[in-house]
């Protein structure tokens, strides 16, 4: 624009200097008015003028005419109608069908968002099927490969649809589709599951498919493009590419993937082949007609005996499923911490510490600096609470349990694959951040000088704060570590790596997590990515037994889903034999989309201690030893740390650390009972403190009423 401006000033300047030029001379030649000329030439200017800015405004008009032309013949190319259709869980999808949607309107397209919710493909996916419209379908995975809850009618029907023989299989020949999933590849057999399924029942039925379907991998390490949103991103720009000349796109065939020379598809192929001459040589399909009369009888019972019966087939189907093994996977993992986890832990107040591992200032740590009362285990074991440091060694964890209070941000894994950090830097720096967090509170108004003194030494680590902290590979080593520097030791295991319970050093308290007492259930609530996840239960509740130490179930109760199962619970007690057993009620920590836990699934502190108390019938050799009601936590503890009619639940810290170097120095063993303390009376269950120490001061957030008369 500005080169064809000063194209066209140009001349006007050049005809006015000239024209000036003129009547100057013509002035002084015949003696001509110069005013009268001036004035003339400013008319002929004013003409100039006029007659460029004309030329200016329909050269302009021209250009905006041609870029609208252009712009309605890209538009063209893209489809009239473009559909986003979503199922999503924890509102991922929902963002990335709405980031499309957004980029879509920007270049004036015609898209109508769908949420899967209450979306009857029945009676609706036909009537909006035309050959000028797209679809676009974002669909998360979630437990055991099964979509949302919402979109699970809509999948299931296009499943139904698509393997029902008398469904048309061009019932959706006018809809042009592309498909992307959202999902976590650590879970491999189901890894993006229910976005295949529906981008094969779409095919099958007749559907275009506009490109390969596309995988948004939250595990960041086997992400093509590091990370899912960087996939979304990628994907979405091939999106637009097949939409920008949809008119003229040959439907995306899905092909094999070439052999590598190193997998077991020629066995796959092999076994496949078996199959099918098993099936055609053995297996004959007949029908049978409403015309047949007895003189077929014959032939009937002739065919009969050729069929088999469906476990016949055993043999070779076991051969078939060495052929689908899946293959080990060599990866190095990169950070086990990732942009998004980061994030979140800084909006959480958590200190992540370096590439997987995190520490925080537990509220009743804060708590106690200002004299207001200690945590559970301050009743149930004396810890100190403003000297206790929450931390963990391992984010990363092998399940995904329904009430996790860090709402499924932390990465999954059923191995160590991340670059390790070592086990003193990790100490250091958690003892570091513990010191600067406690600092913080200096001056805060009701912290007391001599709690923030001893705060700043800190003497028990809750190796509890999230992840699975027995998956550190140096784990030993770090446990080690504390006891070096007398801090004592609660660890926290989920249950599901007994070989690492077995080789664990001794530590001041083992716990294991039991959120559930049958298969079923712990497949529900912990949601776990091994396959055996039962099996390595009981195998890590046997090795438990093993130990000489400390060892604690712990019993998330969760209402509704799992405070019926008393029974199964006590058979798993009698597998680990602890010497606790810690009940306490979920706590709800919000809301989340990934589960759907709900106030109404926390039991009140009397459900837990009926719970408990019908538990105990059932176990000769536990008993209620204490409760902190404020928690919602009941202990059960073994009779043998009853003596003489009183209980010995509290632990002796500095006697444990004398025969944990006695254990290092001369492998000299020791027991639980070696250095149990006894239980101060406020603490025992049944006491009116209910496990409040009378030497701090309750504090309520809120003013109760007086009662009483006037």
């Amino acid at each position: 624009m500005e080169q064809y401006i000063r194209a066209s000033i140009v001349p006007v300047v050049v005809i006015a200097a000239s024209t000036l030029l003129w009547l100057l001379f013509q002035n002084k030649k015949n003696g001509i008015n110069v005013k009268v000329c001036l004035q003339n030439l400013r008319s002929v200017r004013i003409l100039i003028l006029k007659l460029f800015q004309k030329s200016y405004r329909s050269r302009e008009i021209k250009e905006n005419k041609l870029l609208v032309e252009k712009e309605k013949e890209a538009r063209l190319k893209f489809p009239k109608k473009i559909f986003i259709l979503f199922g999503s869980q924890t509102g991922k999808a929902k963002g990335f069908a709405e980031d499309l949607e957004s980029e879509l309107k920007a270049k004036r397209l015609d898209v109508q968002l769908i949420n899967l919710v209450g979306f009857d493909p029945e009676d609706t996916l036909a009537s909006m099927a035309n050959p000028d419209a797209a679809f676009v379908f974002l669909l998360s995975t979630y437990t055991d490969g099964i979509p949302p809850e919402g979109a699970q009618w809509f999948c299931s029907w296009l499943q139904a649809s698509a393997s029902d023989f008398r469904v048309s299989k061009s019932l959706l020949s006018e809809v042009s589709f592309a498909v992307a999933g959202l999902g976590h590849s650590l879970y491999k057999l189901h890894f993006c599951t229910a976005a295949r399924k529906l981008d094969e029942s779409l095919s099958v039925l007749g559907g275009r498919r506009l490109l390969a379907m596309g995988e948004l991998d939250e595990n960041v390490a086997q992400s093509k493009n590091g990370g899912q949103e960087a996939d979304f991103n990628s994907w979405k720009s091939q999106l637009l590419t097949a939409l920008s000349s949809f008119e003229d796109l040959a439907p995306v065939k899905i092909k094999e993937a070439e052999c590598c020379g190193e997998c077991s598809c020629q066995e796959k192929k092999k076994v496949r082949a078996e199959v099918m001459n098993f099936l055609v040589n053995r297996v004959v399909l007949y029908e049978s007609s409403d015309d047949d009369d007895d003189d077929n009888e014959g032939e009937d019972e002739e065919a009969a005996s050729k069929l088999v019966d469906v476990e016949d087939l055993g043999h070779v189907m076991t051969k078939m499923k060495v052929g689908f093994l899946e293959k080990d996977m060599n990866i190095e993992y990169n950070l086990c911490i990732n942009v998004k986890t980061s994030n979140e832990c800084q909006r959480t107040v958590i200190d992540k510490r370096f590439n997987h591992s995190l520490k925080r200032l537990c509220r009743w740590t804060k708590s106690m600096l200002r004299g207001r009362g200690g945590c559970y285990k301050h009743a149930f074991y004396g810890i100190a609470s403003h000297q206790c440091m929450e931390a963990t060694p391992s984010l990363a964890c092998a399940n995904k349990c329904v009430f996790c209070w860090r709402h499924h941000t932390n990465p999954v894994g059923t191995e160590w694959r991340w670059q390790m950090d070592d086990p003193e830097v990790l100490i250091n720096g958690a003892l570091q951040n513990h010191t600067n967090l406690i600092k913080q509170f200096k001056g805060v108004p009701g912290v007391q000088a001599e709690r923030f003194a001893e705060g700043m030494a800190p003497k028990h680590c809750a190796l509890s704060l999230v992840g699975e902290p027995i998956m550190y590979p140096e784990i030993n080593r770090f446990c080690e570590l504390l006891h070096s520097k007398d801090i004592s030791s609660f660890l926290v295991t989920n249950a599901q790596f007994p070989e690492a319970i077995r080789n664990l050093v001794p530590v001041t308290q083992l716990y294991v997590s039991v959120d559930a007492s049958t298969k079923d259930s712990l497949k529900r609530i912990d949601r776990p990515l091994f396959r055996d996840f039962w099996e390595r239960l009981i195998d890590s509740l046997k090795a438990l037994s093993e130990k000489g130490q400390r060892t604690v179930y712990r019993l998330t109760l969760v209402k509704s889903w799992n405070t019926e199962e008393i029974q199964n619970y006590a058979d798993l007690v009698q597998l680990g034999k602890p010497d606790f057993i810690e009940i306490k009620g979920v706590t709800y920590c919000g809301e989340s989309k990934a589960s759907t836990l709900t106030m109404q699934n926390v039991p009140w502190h009397q459900e837990v201690v009926t719970f408990v108390q019908m538990l105990a019938d059932l176990l000769p050799d536990y008993e209620l030893a204490s409760e902190h009601e404020h928690s919602n936590c009941v202990l059960l503890a073994h009779t043998k740390f009853r003596v003489d009619g009183s209980w010995w639940t509290w632990i002796d810290y500095e006697k444990f650390h004398r025969l944990v170097r006695d254990f290092e120095e001369s492998k000299t063993p020791f027991t639980a009972m070696d250095y149990m303390a006894p239980t101060p009376s406020w603490a025992v269950y049944g006491a009116q403190e209910q496990g409040f120490d009378p030497q701090e001061v309750r504090h309520y957030r809120k003013k109760r009423k007086e009662l009483g008369g006037c």
